[in-house]
C-alpha cells in the first residue's frame, strides 16, 4: 500500500500583498501527477489546508477543483484531510457528507461525534487504519481553562493530547484485530526536537507541548505530521515525520527544499521516500551593503522570483532608494527591504519601520505590550495568555 503525506498548503495566502494562486495551482497539478504516476492508495493532508478561516473564493475553487480531479483517479482508495490551526471548522465541515461520496474524509474537530478512526480497504480486505487527528483545540483537550496557572494549563494540554492519541490507538487496535496491517496517525502540532521556521505561530497556551517523536513512535507505524513547514524526521524516529509546506511561506523558508513523503508498506517492510516539489517561484534573500546587493541583483536571471533585501550600509536611506530603483530597472520584484542597523545607527535612535505583513497577530500584540513597560510580568503573561485564547476562538469560527 502506498500513502502520500502532505500538509500546510495555506491556500489563499496573501504574501505581502501578492497572491500565491499560480504557485498553489502548480503544486496541486504536480500532486495529481504524483498520485497518478506512483499509483497512490491513500492521500493524507495534515492540516492548514487554507491560510485563513475565511479563504478567498479562488482558494476555495482551487480546493474543490483538486478534489474533483482526485475522484477521477481510480487507484486512489481514500483521501483524508484534517483541520489545522489556520483552518475554519465550518468551512471544512460544510461539504463533509458530500465529499465522503468521493472517498474524501474531512476531520475537523476531533470531537466524540466525529469518527476519526478510518479503515482503508484494498481488494475488499482491511489494508490499514488511519487515526486522523486534527489540530486539537482547547475545548477538546481540556475540561476547563479557568483558574489555572500557565504552567498548569500547559500540563493539561500535554496530558489531554496524549490521552487523545492513546484513545485513538486503542480503538485502532480493536479494529485491527491482530491483522498484520499498519496503523497510521495524523497530527497537527509542534513536537519536541523538531525544527521550525519563523512563519509558524504557537498554537497552544504557553507554546510548550512536551510531546516527542519517541512517544508517538511507540504506538504508530507511521505518523504524518503538519504545522511545521520544514520537511523533517522527528528525533531518531524515521517513521515520525513532517512533510513541510509545498511552497515557501515566508522569506525565512527561502532555503528550504519543498517535499512530500511517499510511504510504502509491503508485508513487514516500510519504505519512505521524500519527493521533491519543484518551485514555481523562488524567494530570495540578499544581505550586504548597497554595492554588494546591487551586484547580486545583477546575477538574478529569474524575473519570476520575489526578493527580500537586508541593507547594512553607512548611508542606508540612500542605499534604499538606489536599490529600489535598480531592482525596478532590472524588472525584479522587491517585496521587502530591511535596514540592519549598525551600532552607530542604533545609538542614533533612528526609527525602524516594519510592515505588519512581517508579523503574526501575536507578535503585534506582544510589541504593543512592550510599549506599556509593565512592571508586573505575571500580569503581562496573563494578558498575553488571554489574548491567545481569544485569537484561538476567533480562528476556530
Amino acid at each position: 500500500m502506498r500513502v502520500l503525506h502532505t500538509s500546510d498548503w495555506h491556500l489563499g495566502q496573501n504574501f505581502m500583498g501578492k497572491s500565491r494562486v499560480d504557485e498553489h495551482q502548480a503544486f496541486l497539478s504536480k500532486l495529481l501527477h504524483i498520485i497518478n504516476e506512483k499509483q497512490i492508495d491513500v492521500l493524507l493532508v495534515s492540516g492548514d489546508i487554507f491560510d485563513t478561516g475565511t479563504p478567498p473564493n479562488y482558494a476555495l475553487e482551487l480546493y474543490y477543483n483538486f478534489l474533483k480531479e482526485l475522484s477521477n483517479i481510480k487507484t486512489l482508495l481514500a483521501t483524508i484531510m484534517t483541520a489545522g490551526n489556520h483552518d475554519s471548522i465550518s468551512t471544512l465541515k460544510a461539504p463533509k457528507q458530500l465529499l465522503e461520496v468521493l472517498n474524501v474524509h474531512v476531520i475537523t474537530t476531533g470531537d466524540a461525534d466525529e469518527n476519526n478512526i478510518i479503515p482503508i480497504y484494498k481488494n475488499e480486505a482491511l489494508a490499514s487504519i488511519v487515526c486522523a487527528v486534527p489540530f486539537l483545540r482547547e475545548g477538546v483537550i481540556r475540561a476547563s481553562l479557568g483558574g489555572e496557572t500557565i504552567s498548569q494549563k500547559e500540563q493539561l494540554a500535554n496530558s489531554g493530547i496524549k490521552a487523545y492519541y492513546e484513545n485513538c490507538y486503542t480503538k485502532a487496535l480493536e479494529l485491527k484485530n491482530n491483522k498484520q496491517i499498519p496503523i497510521i496517525a495524523m497530527g497537527h502540532l509542534t513536537t519536541v526536537g523538531s525544527r521550525s521556521s519563523q512563519s509558524e505561530r504557537d498554537i497552544y497556551i504557553g507554546g510548550t507541548i512536551d510531546i516527542g517523536g519517541d512517544y508517538l513512535a511507540s504506538m504508530f507505524d507511521y505518523v504524518a505530521l503538519g504545522h511545521l513547514h520544514i520537511n523533517q524526521i522527528v528525533g531518531n524516529n524515521q517513521h515520525v515525520r513532517y512533510s513541510g509546506s509545498p511552497i515557501p511561506l515566508s522569506f525565512s523558508e527561502s532555503k528550504n527544499t519543498q517535499k512530500v513523503n511517499l510511504v510504502t508498506f509491503e508485508e513487514n517492510r516500510m519504505d519512505i521516500e521524500e519527493l521533491e516539489i519543484p518551485l514555481f517561484r523562488k524567494l530570495i534573500v540578499i544581505k550586504g551593503d548597497g554595492e554588494t546587493i546591487k551586484r547580486e541583483l545583477t546575477q538574478i536571471e529569474d524575473k519570476n522570483c520575489w526578493i527580500e533585501v537586508h541593507i547594512k550600509d553607512d548611508n542606508p536611506m540612500a542605499a534604499n532608494a538606489e536599490i529600489r530603483e535598480f531592482a525596478s530597472k532590472s524588472e525584479l520584484t522587491l517585496l521587502a527591504l530591511k535596514i540592519d542597523k549598525s551600532e552607530k545607527q542604533l545609538k542614533s535612535n533612528e526609527l525602524q519601520v516594519m510592515s505588519l505583513d512581517e508579523l503574526s497577530v501575536e507578535q503585534v500584540f506582544e510589541r504593543r505590550l512592550e510599549l506599556e513597560e509593565l512592571e508586573d510580568k505575571e500580569f503581562e503573561k496573563e494578558l498575553l495568555l488571554n489574548f491567545k485564547q481569544v485569537v484561538s476562538k476567533v480562528q476556530s469560527l
